[in-house]
């Protein structure tokens, strides 16, 4: 399941508050088919139903209605954060530092609602020479990849990283399917950076005779995940880079088994720099808007389908 988008969201939150489609489409100044296409595709992100016909017209499901009052929660603590900066400056340049693979996969396909928030401020994205390093004078905050070893800064994780193989379904159904993680050492394994997230995956998956040197090292997770999915070999994707993928169908995982990375994303900040009010709004939105991915994609995992 990938995140869902929050105009989707809105449009549930709507529905659900006013109890009309047309009423919600007013609100959000959107045509009620817009509204109704937008439903459409959170039932088929969440693979549960959130409305039912009643005649000519529709209603919540208990599913989701229960599933709307925490979406409801959530979007006020997102407008909650924003609001912290009511009454201030909020302007001027931002110079934000992200990895590749955390900007492709998450930050370039949200930032535009940091930007709606905040029009005075000025956004630059620009990417670390490693996903660990914060030396870019550029920078006025930094998403950095790592175990939040940051001496003298102000650092907060963000993102929790869980590991597991990926496959795409072409590769898997042209070598007969795989059965058991010892049946690896016939795949070209394909790396980020070097060898140590196979090799800990193989430790638990009990798969001590796959030579976890062979394959590919890459040093952009985007190269990985596009080897993937062209069917190069198989990876070890996570939570993060590979959720939109596997929703899509363009990557499967051939196993359960997944593994909790000592190693995450985080938010670090030159003291100096972190009372500013440019970087306290995007630290707060950024917080807020990743609880609100992850609270949702549990509450869809929890529900049954109506």
């Amino acid at each position: 399941m990938h995140f869902p988008s929050m105009t989707a969201l809105r449009a549930l939150d709507a529905v659900a508050r006013l109890g009309s489609v047309s009423d919600a489409a007013s609100e959000l100044n959107l045509t009620p088919s817009a509204i109704s296409h937008q439903l459409k595709i959170l039932e088929n992100t969440l693979g549960f139903a959130l409305t039912e016909r009643v005649g000519r017209g529709i209603r919540i499901t208990y599913q989701g209605e229960r599933y709307a009052r925490d979406i409801h929660q959530l979007l006020a603590s997102i407008l909650e954060a924003g609001q912290r900066f009511d009454g201030q400056q909020v302007s001027g340049r931002l110079c934000i530092s992200s990895p590749p693979g955390f900007s492709t996969y998450w930050l370039c396909l949200h930032i535009a609602a940091f930007q709606e928030l905040y029009p005075q401020v000025e956004l630059h994205l620009i990417s670390p020479q490693a996903p660990g390093d914060i030396s870019d004078q550029r920078a006025d905050i930094f998403i950095s990849y790592g175990i939040g070893d940051w001496p003298s800064q102000h650092v907060e994780q963000i993102v929790k990283l869980r590991y597991f193989p990926v496959c795409s379904p072409r590769l898997a159904n042209a070598l007969g399917g795989l059965k058991s993680p010892k049946e690896l050492g016939r795949w070209t394994l394909l790396h980020l950076f070097n060898h140590s997230d196979w090799r800990v995956w193989l430790a638990a998956a009990n798969a001590p005779g796959i030579n976890v040197h062979s394959g590919i090292v890459f040093s952009d997770a985007h190269f990985v995940q596009s080897a993937c999915i062209a069917g190069q070999g198989i990876a070890m994707g996570d939570n993060l880079v590979s959720g939109e993928a596997l929703a899509r169908g363009l990557l499967i995982r051939p196993f359960e088994l997944e593994i909790e990375s000592t190693s995450g994303y985080y938010l670090v900040v030159d003291q100096l720099k972190a009372e500013r009010p440019a970087v306290q709004a995007f630290s707060e939105w950024v917080k807020a808007q990743l609880s609100t991915s992850a609270q949702t994609l549990q509450g869809g995992r929890r529900t049954l389908k109506a």
